[in-house]
């Protein structure tokens, strides 16, 4: 990260079906990301079982889930799309 250059922390997480998470942003934006990709590489395959998946929770700024797992905030924001408060659902 250069100097100057703010990360996007999230700040809540909710977890959506098809292996999506809604997460809000200290910035105040509400972004979907799709952790499918990911569900195939290193340790994160482990998150194919949906009820580990279900317990995603908000910690140092990212998302993680029992067993030291956690994607980066920058790549959750980065790989996200944003979402308006009506799409919601």
């Amino acid at each position: 990260m250069l100097c100057g250059e703010t990360m996007e922390h999230v700040t809540h997480v909710l977890v959506r079906g098809g292996y999506r998470l809604e997460l809000v942003f200290d910035t105040g934006e509400t972004r979907i990301f799709d952790a499918t990709p990911y569900l195939q590489k290193g340790v994160f395959q482990r998150l194919r079982d949906p009820d580990l998946f279900r317990q995603a929770y908000v910690a140092f700024g990212t998302v993680c889930w029992p067993g030291d797992l956690d994607i980066a905030p920058e790549t959750l924001y980065d790989q996200s799309r944003a979402i308006e408060a009506e799409g919601r659902g």
